[in-house]
């Protein structure tokens, strides 16, 4: 069974940076997109930010860009996010999530429905 285990989640001081890293036991350049997501408490799960297989791109969350970086090495099988400059309001517990099949573009990235396998989570907690 395709599964993902995320690492990384810690305490932060606002202005500071974390890396959290999903190590997937598939092969992950077989999938269309990864992602990751966080849900905040009392709050929905929202996108934050995803990358596409191939030539796909890239696309970020309004409140992370420019802040947060997604790749992916598909040799390791690693998803990472790296997150800088944090705030207070991305602390949440941080979801990754592979798509077998995900039309390209903004308008898609961020709907769950797509996404067919997730990690447990790993939980972030930033200061001010």
């Amino acid at each position: 069974q395709a599964q993902f285990v995320e690492s990384g989640g810690d305490s932060a001081q606002a202005g500071g940076s974390l890396r959290l890293s999903c190590q997937a036991s598939f092969y992950i350049g077989g999938r269309a997109a990864l992602a990751w997501f966080r849900q905040a408490p009392g709050k929905e799960r929202e996108g934050v930010a995803a990358i596409y297989a191939g030539a796909g791109g890239t696309y970020y969350a309004d409140s992370v860009k420019d802040r947060f970086t997604i790749s992916r090495d598909n040799y390791k099988n690693i998803l990472t996010l790296q997150m800088n400059v944090l705030k207070p309001e991305d602390s949440g517990m941080y979801y990754c999530a592979a798509a077998s099949s995900l039309p390209v573009g903004g308008r898609w990235w961020k709907s769950q429905s797509f996404y067919d396998t997730w990690g447990e989570g790993t939980q972030v907690i930033v200061s001010s």
